[in-house]
């Protein structure tokens, strides 16, 4: 068979259901073999957006995203994507062409090294020199994309490569377990919860992922220790739980971070310091024990005493049964109090009529118009701490925001991508408008899918997350002010609907429509974010000090 028939028959023995991307000349081989399977193509605008859409598939189902682009400028526009699976710890395999490699065809036009381009990017990177070597080397790039820490491969497929002739049939995955802590870690780690006496459970990105959650419910339901989270670790357990402190949304000074302070012993559930330190470590007495599938990097901010180390879900199982029955009763008189607080504060601004709308308010109305399985993508903005710290997710991975690389652009093609995975669900994507006008071509796509999506524009004319920075410390408003398109015009523009509000009450009625009615509904939402530095940095600050 041709090598890129091959290629594809690799690709379907490892259950890919989705190739998102932009072909070039370089791919049309591949692109013809893709014809006849059964992967759908889905053309995006954009090869930047394709790798967002390719690793959002690789966060929600645990098995790789795959994305295609060609040669050169294609394949540079995939650099912002494959550095957002890596930090993120979400599988995804990238795919480019190139000129033929056994003749010259055109010199170095459009040749760039992207092997060497991805190296620091990816967890293996690989140039494809025969058609005998397709079937291992895809076998490879998706179990090292998939294998923990996931993260991002990427395969050059050349042009004359892809139309090569070969008897090669593809490689079938093994079965593998994945690798449990040993007895000895998992009894230190039991005997120091049982010693403690104000014990906290800290929830990270990698419990997101496998079977943690099931654990981890377990574990609270049998032990009824207080939790919270980092920002990627919301929804891994139901956030209306009773013992639910709260996410690390700030670094600090938040009522959380009081309970953080006053505890003894921290344990920490797939933790990543590729994340923004959910705390600072001030007391060095303070114990902190790190499970996870892998070691745990020393930082200046995190320096464990006590590791577990193997599948998460497994340690918990055992460490639910290793902790002594008769170990001294816990003090969490004080950790509820924080709760109480905590609590009350995120309450108290979610019926604040003022326009154009607060953030709290329009944060406590998309959690009332959405279904406890509904997913929100968040794009990168100030509103992403504010959909951190008072958007309380029911269910794991319905809140997808990134706080890795923290990339702009991604809000909309990842609610796409999580639409095709869940078609059943009600899923919006949440954007600022200056992320969204980074990859809003992306609305035709999403339009041309036939998919019904609510695309939230949050409106402040303005890059705010810096502007609060900006604020924070004391310089003058300057240099990141811009203005809009009409983007109820925009949208019509895509054949999308387009809607805008005029009014913090009509806010929630608009947006239960447009998540019920088919079709693509963008809401243009003007935004008040002129109260981030009062709130974020000083109320906070003054009210949590008093717990």
């Amino acid at each position: 068979m041709k090598a890129s028939d091959l290629f594809v028959r690799c690709l379907e023995a490892e259950g890919v259901k989705f190739i998102f991307g932009i072909p070039g000349e370089e791919n049309l081989d591949l692109l013809e073999s893709l014809r006849e399977s059964q992967i759908q193509l889905i053309l995006t605008r954009h090869e930047q957006a394709a790798g967002f859409m390719a690793t959002t598939v690789g966060r929600l189902t645990g098995k790789a995203g795959v994305c295609l682009a060609t040669l050169g400028p294609g394949a540079t526009n995939f650099v912002t994507a494959a550095a957002y699976a890596q930090l993120g710890a979400m599988p995804m395999v990238m795919i480019t062409g190139q000129k033929p490699i056994r003749v010259s065809k055109q010199a170095h036009f459009q040749i760039v090294n992207v092997v060497a381009m991805m190296r620091p990017l990816t967890k293996g990177t690989w140039q494809i020199v025969s058609p005998d070597n397709i079937p291992a080397r895809i076998r490879e790039s998706f179990r090292r994309a998939e294998e923990e820490r996931p993260g991002a491969t990427h395969l050059e497929l050349p042009e004359d490569i892809a139309a090569e002739l070969t008897g090669t049939r593809p490689i079938k995955g093994s079965y593998v377990r994945r690798p449990v802590a040993e007895d000895k870690a998992i009894a230190a780690a039991a005997a120091a919860i049982a010693k403690a006496r104000r014990p906290l459970l800290m929830i990270g990105a990698a419990a997101n992922r496998k079977t943690t959650a099931k654990m981890l419910c377990e574990f609270l339901t049998e032990h009824g220790i207080p939790f919270f989270t980092t920002q990627m670790g919301k929804g891994v357990v139901d956030e209306g739980h009773p013992l639910y402190l709260g996410c690390a949304a700030l670094s600090d000074h938040d009522f959380l971070h009081r309970a953080i302070d006053h505890a003894d012993l921290i344990v920490n559930i797939g933790h990543d310091v590729v994340e923004k330190p959910p705390f600072f470590m001030r007391n060095a007495q303070k114990q902190v024990i790190h499970i996870n599938f892998n070691t745990a990097e020393v930082d200046p901010v995190y320096f464990p005493q006590t590791e577990v180390i193997g599948d998460i879900a497994n340690s918990l199982w055992r460490l639910k049964s290793a902790i002594p029955k008769d170990h001294k009763p816990w003090d969490l008189g004080f950790f509820m109090n924080v709760k109480e607080h905590l609590d009350a504060h995120i309450l108290q601004d979610v019926n604040d009529p003022r326009w154009p709308i607060y953030p709290q308010r329009m944060v406590g109305d998309v959690r009332k118009a959405m279904p406890d399985d509904g997913v929100i993508c968040l794009d990168n903005g100030v509103y992403k701490i504010w959909f951190a710290r008072n958007y309380r997710a029911r269910k794991p991975n319905t809140v997808l925001l990134d706080n890795a690389l923290a990339t702009m652009g991604a809000g909309l093609p990842s609610a796409i991508a999580a639409k095709l995975c869940f078609p059943q669900r009600k899923v919006m994507a949440v954007c600022g408008d200056g992320g969204f006008m980074m990859n809003s071509q992306e609305l035709e796509t999403a339009v041309r899918l036939k998919l019904d999506l609510v695309v939230l524009i949050l409106n402040d004319n303005a890059y705010g997350m810096i502007k609060w920075k900006q604020a924070h410390m004391g310089f003058d408003n300057f240099g990141l002010d811009y203005g809009n398109p009409d983007f109820v015009k925009y949208a019509e523009s895509y054949g999308a609907k387009g809607h805008r509000p005029e009014s913090s009450e009509a806010f929630l009625p608009l947006l239960e429509r447009c998540l019920d009615e088919p079709g693509v509904h963008v809401i243009d939402l003007a935004i008040d974010y002129s109260d981030n530095d009062r709130v974020l940095n000083h109320e906070i600050r003054e009210q949590s000090a008093q717990v």
